[in-house]
């Protein structure tokens, strides 16, 4: 019998973090909830977890590069990505009408991404907190009757409250991309055609161009480049790339002969592109 697949998340039930876990992994899992993107890491390296999911980038938001740097120093491998749409609602008690409220509260990237919609009502106070889930759950538990939380609809659900306005957010096309992350790499033999790496390269002109120009001439798409600086290191950078392939062959002759050209090259991990919003 398969054991059910215990999946840390930052935030708590109903973050959009449960439910990118739900459209990675299905309903049936247990998710583990956490305080911050460090314990979900420290959850997986004590076998408190089979898996993390992580949140890497918002469409409008940008990087999450803390992420970045958590995956690499502890070494986990990436299985697998899933892109979620930010769908954000207005929710309160029942039976609490729109007049009432005082006070809206959310994650301040929530708020951010349907600040348009406050213009029209600058006598509601706006409130930031750390989860967008963890406000829903407070106005339930505290039958908080002039305030309203931003949330996604699995928040309204769980915690008993009434959508008072569907879909605030102001770009309707937002997504949020999250990482899959296991403490090593097993699945051998499973089909790829997309990986997430890291290196550095030397101070010459052109390093990096020659390293991208690998890349291309064996026809391996960059979908995506982001520079970090070296901790305590001045001037010197560590890339993430994402990478896509028509051929497993060609990507693997472009990895050996980027090797020559990089140094501390790290594949983060190989996995499925898997890119449905």
């Amino acid at each position: 019998m398969e054991t059910t697949k215990r999946v840390a998340i930052q935030g708590i039930k109903a973050s959009f973090h449960e439910e990118a876990a739900y459209k990675f992994f299905g309903k049936n899992i247990e998710t583990v909830e956490c305080n911050s993107f460090k314990e979900t890491c420290d959850k997986l390296e004590k076998n408190d977890a089979d898996f993390v999911v992580m949140a890497i980038e918002n469409s409008i938001a940008g990087s999450l590069l803390p992420n970045y740097t958590l995956i690499r120093d502890y070494g986990f491998s990436v299985v697998g990505e899933v892109y979620l749409p930010i769908q954000l609602h207005l929710m309160a008690l029942p039976g609490v009408k729109f007049e009432d409220i005082k006070i809206v509260t959310s994650h301040p990237i929530a708020i951010r991404q349907c600040i348009d919609f406050f213009y029209d009502y600058p006598h509601i106070k706006i409130v930031e907190s750390n989860d967008t889930a963890a406000c829903a759950k407070r106005i339930q538990e505290e039958k908080l009757t002039d305030t309203m939380a931003i949330a996604n609809s699995l928040a309204a659900e769980l915690y008993g409250l009434n959508v008072l306005e569907r879909r605030v957010e102001s770009n309707k096309k937002n997504y949020t991309r999250f990482l899959i992350l296991k403490k090593d790499k097993t699945d051998e033999g499973k089909k790829i055609n997309k990986a997430s790496i890291c290196f550095q390269v030397g101070h010459k002109a052109g390093s990096l161009a020659t390293v991208l120009n690998i890349f291309a001439e064996q026809e391996v798409s960059l979908t995506k480049i982001q520079s970090m600086p070296v901790l305590g290191k001045r001037n010197e950078y560590y890339f993430y790339v994402d990478l896509e392939w028509p051929s497993t062959e060609k990507y693997d002759k472009a990895v050996r002969k980027a090797l020559k050209y990089t140094s501390n090259f790290n594949i983060l991990g190989e996995y499925l592109k898997n890119d449905k919003v």
